[in-house]
């Protein structure tokens, strides 16, 4: 199957973390609208700062769709691991998102914080967690939508790391039309059966994710590339997964402290438009 590598406008996308340091939440939505980028997922800790009424006016003044909100954490966001709190405090998150007019939250299954060398026992009650989350989301009319993290954060990111484990935990539920998976290529570039992987599951991605992976990065978490700077090839997953008939958004996302964090906005987002056309 041969596919067109050129993509649309209208399927660009950046998540407001890529902008978090040098923007408040209206700078950032600010900077897109003004870049001519109309579709963003934000971020819990940018929505915080305005609150959901205001930040759903920027959102619909400046004419940027919030594709998703990021991130709920199944565990909790603190070595709290009471299955009644980590349910109350995502189902806050979920009320955010409708709030804001998200159709999805970005959801993880958070770290081993709590379990010890448990790392079982932390997968069974992300799974718990999950599922307890599916009929309140059903009711707000949104997906949650799990995301695989690189194994290097398995202790206080993710206790899943490949799309077969998110796959497995959907089933587990089996509720399609509430659940999904977000595909992040900065977290699973590195597997070989990656193209054998997304031809299986390639049904249940609702988002895919893009950065770089940097040969000399210095921090796991905060060190991401712009996509076209390091080893990943976004255009290639890209493909495979498009071949399994998606055709969302392509959402850069980049965590980047000591560079793209310091640069200006609008160069931010001039660089992405750029590897967008070269590199995506």
């Amino acid at each position: 199957m041969t596919i067109d590598c050129d993509i649309q406008a209208d399927r660009y996308c950046v998540h407001q973390v890529t902008l978090m340091e040098q923007c408040n939440f209206q700078q950032s939505i600010e900077c897109l609208s003004r870049q001519g980028v109309y579709k963003t997922a934000v971020w819990r800790q940018k929505l915080n700062e305005v609150g959901e009424k205001e930040g759903r006016r920027i959102l619909e003044d400046l004419g940027v769709m919030p594709i998703a909100l990021c991130a709920a954490v199944l565990l909790g966001d603190t070595q709290e691991v009471s299955l009644s709190q980590c349910i109350e405090q995502n189902r806050r998150i979920l009320e955010q998102a409708a709030a804001i007019g998200a159709p999805s939250v970005i959801v993880i299954t958070g770290g081993l914080d709590g379990f010890g060398r448990d790392i079982q026992s932390a997968r069974s009650m992300s799974l718990d967690v999950l599922g307890s989350l599916v009929p309140y989301a059903k009711a707000l009319g949104i997906r949650l939508v799990l995301e695989p993290l690189h194994p290097m954060v398995c202790g206080n990111r993710s206790v899943i790391s490949t799309l077969g484990e998110a796959s497995q935990m959907l089933k587990a539920i089996n509720v399609d039309d509430v659940l999904g998976i977000a595909l992040d290529t900065y977290a699973l570039w590195w597997q070989a059966d990656l193209q054998t992987q997304i031809e299986q599951v390639g049904n249940r991605v609702c988002h895919f994710h893009v950065s770089d992976w940097l040969p000399n990065t210095n921090d796991i978490r905060f060190d991401r590339g712009m996509p076209g700077d390091g080893l990943i090839d976004n255009r290639q997953i890209r493909q495979w997964l498009e071949s399994t008939g998606f055709d969302g958004a392509i959402e850069v996302e980049i965590f980047s402290k000591q560079n793209w964090w310091q640069r200006p906005e609008d160069e931010v987002i001039s660089v992405i438009k750029q590897r967008y056309v070269s590199s995506l």
